[in-house]
């Protein structure tokens, strides 16, 4: 279970920096480093080698500086975090769509993109699905982000809850399925043992359970049953989620359970 957290140290500092208002230091040697430096070596360094290996000190060892240089930047490994989390995610482009390119777009195609987008920062950021981010700071990234998605989801005509909730959906099912392919990776790194060599380890025993008699609907499946990766379960489950939310779109929201239908006549982001 993961012990890194968003919004793990003092909010309204990792807040100041995130959106560029925190005040310079006025004494003190003349600062040599910049805090997008920072931040870029501690996502080098996460990336490399894990949060578990990501520190104050690890990281001005990666920029080539004393420990405490960095404090001038930023007071901790936890609002740290905070400024990865957000530089990940970015930048997006700053372009005001008016509504006829965001019909164009189209809502599938738009939460598409949001899904792969995901799924590739989680694996070129193998730490990122690991932080429980269920508490997020919303930096200039993130909401960019979100402010563009939405605008392209607005056509669908439903209400701004809706919209968001469908948002929540296809990135809860991206960030699952990613943390799954990345701990797999990991697991294969960290033991030396690969997934088809753990599974064959197995296979003796189970086989011998399946011939018992005990279990007669796996007994019967076919042999490669579960020879698919956690990148067709991404394929997969991505069509699922978005054939299903097609309903919703298609019902104007009335597909959607108990209140939650009865909130499409709500107003809508404008």
């Amino acid at each position: 279970m993961t012990t890194d957290y968003s919004g793990g140290g003092d909010v309204s500092k990792s807040l100041e920096l995130l959106w560029g208002m925190q005040q310079r230091p006025t004494r003190g040697p003349r600062p040599g480093l910049t805090l997008e430096r920072i931040v870029e070596a501690a996502v080098a360094v996460a990336d490399a080698e894990g949060l578990t290996a990501l520190s104050m000190r690890r990281v001005a060892a990666h920029l080539g500086v004393g420990t405490m240089s960095l404090y001038r930047y930023v007071p901790g490994k936890a609002e740290l975090l905070d400024l990865m989390l957000d530089h990940v995610a970015g930048p997006v482009d700053d372009v005001i769509e008016d509504d006829a390119a965001a019909d164009a777009v189209g809502w599938r195609a738009a939460l598409e993109e949001m899904a792969r987008g995901i799924w590739q920062m989680c694996l070129d950021h193998p730490w990122y699905p690991q932080v429980d981010q269920v508490r997020p700071l919303l930096g200039p990234n993130n909401i960019a982000g979100m402010d563009r998605l939405l605008r392209r989801l607005k056509p669908t005509g439903l209400s701004d809850q809706q919209l968001v909730l469908m948002v929540s959906v296809v990135d809860g099912f991206v960030t699952a399925v990613a943390r799954s392919q990345v701990n797999s990776l990991q697991a294969e790194q960290r033991t030396g043992i690969t997934e088809e060599e753990f599974w064959a380890a197995q296979e003796p025993v189970l086989v011998k359970m399946m011939e018992s008699g005990r279990f007669p609907t796996l007994a019967k499946l076919h042999e490669h049953t579960f020879t698919f990766s956690y990148e067709d379960v991404f394929e997969f489950g991505l069509k699922v989620v978005l054939d299903g939310l097609a309903v919703v779109v298609a019902t104007g929201g009335k597909a959607m359970p108990g209140y939650l239908a009865a909130r499409a006549d709500e107003p809508h982001c404008e």
